[in-house]
């Protein structure tokens, strides 16, 4: 069964290229960025790798455990990391977890059940894991993505994603159409216009059921 925003992800046991983890554990009071990738040393996950490392500091703004999957093994992900960081110029601190018999890609439903890895295999036999998990600190699914593995990831978008997904969980809100941080943002039909107006100040009155108010100051 397919993964819904808002199921549980699944709990799992694994070895990463920093040693061994159990995933709700791992996340803890976090959010969390899971990141997947069909196979070490290739060309469009370096590059992905790469910009999730420079954004190391933007993460730990934002309470954010981020962690890269591949179904290679440890070995190959440490061996890996010295290229992505030679790229990146920076130290890729994450893990990546080693996912050699698929279980995880297809606990997250990257792969279906009766997939395999065939000898002498491709990045095109496991095409489909290229996709991102956002999760809140409760363990549920926030937002999920795949893209083809011709196109990569826009983790500025992931990092946009993320920031909308903190900002309304704890107020009646939601971002519009290609919101950013500081912007106007969308008043939740739960709430009336007086209710809106005593908790955000003014509100913009576009169309009874679309109200912008302004961001709560940080």
């Amino acid at each position: 069964m397919s993964l819904r925003i808002n199921d549980v992800v699944p709990d799992f046991e694994a070895e990463t290229s920093e040693g061994p983890i159990r995933f709700h554990e791992w996340i803890g009071d976090s959010y969390a960025i899971l990141f997947s990738h069909p196979k070490d040393f290739t060309p469009v996950c370096t590059t992905e790798f790469g910009a999730v490392a420079q954004l190391a500091d933007e993460w730990a703004k934002r309470n954010t455990k981020v962690i890269g999957i591949s179904v290679d093994s440890v070995e190959d992900h440490k061996k890996w990391k010295a290229d992505i960081e030679a790229f990146a110029g920076t130290k890729a601190s994450f893990p990546i977890i080693a996912d050699e018999d698929l279980r995880i890609a297809k606990l997250f439903d990257m792969l279906p059940a009766e997939a395999y890895l065939p000898d002498g295999r491709t990045p095109a036999d496991t095409a489909t894991v290229r996709s991102v998990f956002l999760i809140g600190p409760d363990k549920k699914l926030r937002l999920s993505m795949t893209y083809p593995m011709s196109v990569g990831r826009n983790f500025a978008e992931v990092l946009r994603a993320l920031d909308a997904v903190q900002m309304t969980d704890n107020a009646p809100l939601a971002a519009p159409a290609n919101w950013t941080p500081g912007q106007d943002v969308i008043v939740a039909l739960s709430v009336s216009d007086e209710e809106a107006r005593e908790k955000f100040g003014d509100i913009d009155v576009k169309l009874p059921y679309l109200r912008f108010a302004k961001p709560a100051a940080e």
